[in-house]
């Protein structure tokens, strides 16, 4: 795997979507001799975070090539989602921002990785798209 090229490719994703670096992680595994590519965003005031969306790959530096297709793209193939939510002990109602092809997904994208009993959703919107 070509490192240089995955790190900047992975510099290239960031700049795209406006994010520092703590906003967002690369998480890679094999998965039935295919590589994974799941690309989370953090939030930096509530600190929860979601699947931006996965890829898969032969390689790494794969992945991260279909991953910047995509996000350069990102308005053209999805809707706009907002959901209302709070996880469990919050007091707090949340609003957070997705990207999907329907609702399904969007849901999919905020219990990403957790149980679905930590998170009450209140609302899934599909905003007007501009």
């Amino acid at each position: 795997m070509d490192e240089y090229e995955a790190a900047r490719i992975q510099r290239e994703i960031e700049q795209h979507l406006g994010l520092e670096p703590g906003q967002l992680r690369f998480e890679f595994r094999q998965l039935d001799g295919v590589m994974r590519l799941d690309l989370i965003t953090v939030n930096p005031r509530h600190q929860q975070s979601f699947l931006l969306r996965y890829e898969t790959g032969h390689d790494e530096v794969e992945c991260l090539r279909k991953m910047l297709d995509y996000v350069r793209h990102l308005r053209d193939t999805e809707s706009p989602f907002t959901l209302q939510w709070r996880a469990r002990g919050d007091k707090e109602l949340h609003t957070s921002y997705f990207r999907a092809h329907n609702a399904y997904e969007a849901l999919d994208k905020l219990y990403f990785g957790r149980d679905l009993n930590t998170i009450t959703v209140f609302s899934v919107v599909l905003n007007p798209s501009s």
